[in-house]
């Protein structure tokens, strides 16, 4: 028999488009746009998979949820919402859902999802208790909506999280959102920026020390091992920790116990640990900087934080509510013009987030106006990172005239046409550089390597042929 899918949809495009796709995977469709036509359709029929937008035209889709699943504990569900936050990426999870998607979504991937749970017939186990009010991740881009989506199904376990980026991204964040928004949210969190303690020390720092186990241990002392238990122990910056402390970390990782510096007596902990690098640890490895069996116990929900240059698109808002932030901690309240936002989206931001929000409190500062305006932030702007050598810029503009005049694109077309005209080139020349090495590659080109591999297929581009992989 056909497998039975009811979609609840407000928006009568995307309800067509998810339907005429279900079915053409032999799935039968019922639809609708409110709860109480929902839970109508619901008494009526048998399904075997529920999706539903969260606002509907009577209500939060959401809220009603958890009486539905305790109806229907059979019945999978897949979230849809144009609420892109990582509050409701958290609410869709309390509820048990087998799968959210933020809008826009990819459609090939919805499918799969929806086939998928129809066949096991069962959703995810549901986390218990109220959600907590959602850390200040801020952001709707597609990057950011895969970083929600991975918070909220690693809150109602203990999994070990690693996670990836760079310097001024965020990690600490989603470090404390991940505990805060969890189930240890009632114990403590301790925060090490292992980078930050001396080598000699850091063994101490982590797992305490007795009294007289070296000059200066005049008492004996709790190591954040102990101090974290019953709670999250958040590692930051892990590439820096030397090889002799990885194998100590690594014993009390698969023992969960720990022995302070001196000490005979091995003490039990309770943590969840989640740690962080802006390195790339996998070269670390090869080159004996860092411990396989280690990587492998750290690196069980990976979560890559994207540099701010790869979610453009979040720089304004991240702007408005950093000056929020400038008001509640006694600076003029200040708004954002959109010459500002223009000029701060083409900023390339070297150190991620932390740099914008110090650029943002320091305009906040200086401005004379209400307004954080375009002349301000140009102000503040160092000028070559902004504008540019004027020679360069006109080679720049001689080029792109160059190629007007040879290509005439259909209108529409310009941007994707000259994006693509201009990166096959600048891809080619880097690959050439690097022996195609795709790795190094990314590296140059300051992307991530997946984002690389997607557009070198897009364009046709074959590493191989600049001698790497």
């Amino acid at each position: 028999m056909a497998k039975r899918a009811l979609l609840v949809e407000d928006d009568i495009g995307i309800a067509t488009v998810i339907t005429a796709a279900l079915e053409e995977e032999g799935m039968e469709v019922d639809q609708c746009d409110a709860i109480a036509d929902r839970d109508r359709l619901l008494a009526g029929n048998s399904y075997d998979v529920l999706l539903t937008d969260v606002m509907l035209t009577d209500g939060d889709g959401i809220e009603t949820l958890g009486d539905v699943t305790a109806a229907y504990p059979d019945m999978p569900v897949i979230i849809l919402s144009a609420q892109n936050t990582l509050d409701t990426a958290v609410r869709a999870g309390d509820t048990g859902a087998f799968e959210y998607f933020p809008k826009p979504f990819d459609l090939d991937e919805l499918v799969r999802a929806a086939v998928q749970a129809a066949a096991k017939g069962h959703g995810r186990d549901a986390g218990g208790g109220e959600t907590a009010e959602a850390m200040p991740l801020v952001g709707r881009s597609r990057a950011m909506q895969d970083v929600y989506r991975m918070i909220s199904r690693v809150l109602r376990n203990d999994l070990t999280v690693l996670i990836l980026g760079e310097s001024g991204t965020g990690k600490e964040l989603v470090a404390e959102a991940i505990h805060q928004l969890g189930q240890r949210k009632n114990g403590p969190f301790i925060a090490v920026n292992t980078a930050a303690i001396p080598h000699e020390l850091i063994e101490s720092e982590l797992f305490g020390h007795e009294k007289g186990a070296f000059t200066g241990a005049v008492a004996r002392t709790a190591g954040k091992f102990e101090q974290a238990s019953g709670g999250t122990l958040f590692l930051d910056e892990i590439g820096d920790m030397p090889l002799e402390a990885q194998t100590r970390l690594l014993r009390a990782l698969q023992s969960g116990r720990v022995r302070r510096v001196g000490g005979r007596e091995e003490i039990a902990v309770d943590v969840r640990i989640v740690a962080a690098t802006n390195r790339d640890l996998e070269p670390m490895i090869a080159e004996g900087k860092f411990r396989e069996d280690l990587y492998y116990r750290l690196n069980v929900v990976p979560i890559h934080l994207p540099p701010l240059r790869e979610r453009r698109e979040d720089i304004g808002a991240l702007a408005r509510h950093f000056l929020a932030l400038a008001a509640e901690e006694g600076l003029p309240r200040r708004r954002l013009s959109d010459g500002a936002e223009k000029l701060l989206t083409m900023q390339n931001w070297r150190g991620n987030v932390r740099e914008l929000r110090n650029f943002v409190m320091r305009a906040a500062l200086l401005t004379r106006s209400e307004e954080v305006d375009e002349e301000t932030v140009r102000s503040l702007l160092a000028p070559p990172e902004m504008r540019g050598n004027d020679d360069e810029r006109q080679g720049w503009e001689a080029a792109l005239e160059g190629w007007l005049k040879r290509e005439d694109p259909a209108s529409g077309t310009l941007y994707h046409a000259a994006l693509a005209a201009f990166e096959r080139p600048l891809f080619e020349h880097v690959l050439r550089k690097t022996g195609g090495n795709q790795l190094q590659a990314a590296r140059v080109l300051g992307i991530n390597r997946n984002t690389l591999r997607k557009r070198l297929s897009d364009l046709a581009i074959d590493a191989e042929e600049f001698g790497g992989k």
